[in-house]
């Protein structure tokens, strides 16, 4: 039986990890920390500095390796999905089997919340299929969807109405828009939507100190997050961002 913890440690301030997951952080043994490229050595960097913050005293190991590609070309978008969950899924049967001894306890730093836009427990579904018996620990963490609602000091859900929250792939098909939180968006779906009706919350780096806000109509101000996305992408190497659509009542 391996023991293993997945925290949420935020979008990417330290100070928004909870107290929860900085007892967690204290308990572990080793940490498992996917290399991503070069392009994004930035989220190495964060990981480590959040332990540094709250494990200054050392007293334990970091196990980097590099992260399985997933097939961004695909046509078959969700089997590419599958594929690249089970790569990981072999990959982190290894880890888990030959890195956590006996009386040590595993831990993945996770951005955001584990169980939101997060493929971790899914993938360790697929480990535990391969025979791996886990004890598994899930401790919630900051999303960027709240941390997006409170830079823009807006409530997500108005009185009465659902919120949704897709992913960009999923905007074209939505049909009407009232409510509705938008994650993983690589390719500005919002750009093509034309109601002059909907306001436009967006963040990107959210709780970084590169964090950039914008908000208005969104015919009115999607050229210019368009501009400020795409130069930040290319200073940086990588962008993370998130947007709230809403109607105008």
């Amino acid at each position: 039986m391996k023991d293993l913890l997945l925290i949420g440690i935020g979008p990417g301030d330290p100070r928004q990890v909870t107290y929860e997951a900085v007892d967690a952080l204290r308990s572990a043994s080793v940490f498992f920390v996917l290399d991503k490229g070069s392009d994004k050595d930035e989220l190495l960097h964060l990981r480590k500095a959040i332990l540094q913050r709250y494990r200054p005293e050392g007293g334990y190991r970091l196990v980097q390796v590099a992260d399985p590609l997933r097939d961004g070309q695909a046509q078959d978008y969700l089997a590419a999905v599958q594929d690249w969950h089970r790569r990981r899924a072999v990959l982190y049967a290894q880890l888990l089997e030959q890195e956590i001894g006996d009386g040590e306890i595993g831990a993945f730093l996770l951005w955001g919340e584990p169980t939101l836009y997060d493929s971790t427990l899914r993938i360790l579904d697929l480990v535990r299929d391969r025979g791996l018996a886990l004890r598994l620990q899930v401790i919630p963490g900051i999303s960027s969807v709240q941390a997006l609602a409170a830079r823009h000091q807006v409530a997500l859900n108005r009185v009465g109405e659902p919120l949704t929250v897709l992913a960009g792939r999923r905007l074209a098909g939505q049909g009407d828009i009232d409510n509705v939180v938008v994650m993983l968006d690589g390719r500005c779906a919002f750009a093509e939507v034309n109601d002059p009706a909907l306001m436009i919350y967006w963040g990107a780096y959210l709780g970084t100190e590169d964090e950039v806000l914008i908000a208005g109509p969104l015919v009115s101000v999607k050229a210019q997050i368009l501009e400020v996305r795409e130069r930040a992408r290319a200073r940086k190497g990588w962008i993370m961002d998130t947007y709230l659509l809403r109607r105008e009542l």
